[in-house]
Formats: structure tokens, sequence, C-alpha cells
């Protein structure tokens, strides 16, 4: 199965605000967790967490994870299977202070889901 790592240019701002050491953890242990995924993807599935989300996506299951690089950082991304490609593809949306988490996480997740939401918001409206 191959591995495609891409990033956002918030997760390029993100890692470029970060210090030499910093970004060097970011990026270690990003390329060592899909190294991870190719050959322990349940062990490495446990190693991603999930946050509440404060949008409703109808029944559908986020993709939406934070990874933990240190104490203090955290990367958002997606995981998503491509079965027909054969290939795992890791989204890199932002690397966020631990205290920025939450509200970074809600915000990136707002901008996925904002069509599954406003969907959600018509059938309530039809109702």
């Amino acid at each position: 199965m191959d591995i495609l790592i891409e990033s956002t240019k918030g997760f390029e701002k993100d890692l470029d605000r970060l210090s030499d050491d910093e970004r060097t953890i970011a990026v270690e242990t990003i390329n060592a967790y899909a190294a991870l995924f190719s050959t322990q993807k349940a062990y490495a599935y446990r190693k991603l967490h999930r946050l509440t989300l404060d949008a409703e996506l109808n029944g559908y299951e986020s993709s939406l994870y934070t990874l933990k690089v240190s104490q203090k950082l955290r990367v958002i991304l997606t995981v998503d299977e491509d079965p027909i490609f054969n290939q795992i593809i890791f989204t890199l949306f932002r690397v966020v202070n631990l205290v920025d988490v939450h509200m970074t996480y809600q915000a990136v997740a707002g901008s996925l889901y904002q069509e599954i939401a406003h969907h959600n918001q018509q059938a309530v409206q039809a109702s």
C-alpha cells in the first residue's frame, strides 16, 4: 500500500513558525507515523485522537485526527484510505500548541464539513 502525505498552506506556515528543533521533531514524528501505518495499521490508529466535533455529520464518520508530536505540539490531519488506488492519504492541516488544538481542530472541521452541516440545516428547516 502506498503512503501519500499532503500538506496544506496552513500546515506549512505553522511549520515555518516552529523552532528548528520543533520542526525536526514534527517532521520525524509524521514520517515515523506514516511508516508505522503501513506495517501496523491498528496500532497506528491508536496513536491518533479524535476530538469531539461541534458540527453534526449526519451519520458520517470524521477522518480528522490529532497526532501528538511532543508534550506541547499536535498535528491536525486526516487519514483517508483509498482501496481503489491502494493508498493511504495523510493530509496535514495544522501543527499547533496543545492549548490551541481544540479551537483549531473545530475550525478545520468546520471548513472540511461545512457542506454536510449545510445539508443538515436545510433538512431541519424543511421539516
